[in-house]
């Protein structure tokens, strides 16, 4: 099963974890928060953007293997993660 979403090709069939975020800057570091972090903390942090996060990582491997679509709003993140949804449903 292959995602396509604009020039990127996701093999679906390899990923272990997909999880929603916010990419925020806070401190002057970049970070991954979960988006009910961010609705609490949005005043405090600055949010680059939404992103939905393809993990491809096993459990005992070291190094993190993962591809993230990034998003400039919510509803764009929303849109494209109920769209990823339909492929794992089949």
């Amino acid at each position: 099963m292959i995602y396509k979403y604009q020039n990127k090709e996701i093999d679906l069939t390899k990923v272990k974890r997909l999880y929603p975020a916010a990419l925020i800057e806070l401190d002057g570091e970049m970070a991954e928060m979960s988006l009910e972090w961010i609705e609490m903390n949005e005043d405090k942090v600055h949010l680059h953007n939404y992103i939905l996060v393809f993990d491809f990582t096993l459990p005992d491997e070291e190094q993190i293997t993962k591809t993230v679509l990034k998003f400039q709003t919510k509803d764009e993140l929303i849109k494209i993660m109920t769209e990823v949804a339909q492929f794992f449903n089949e």
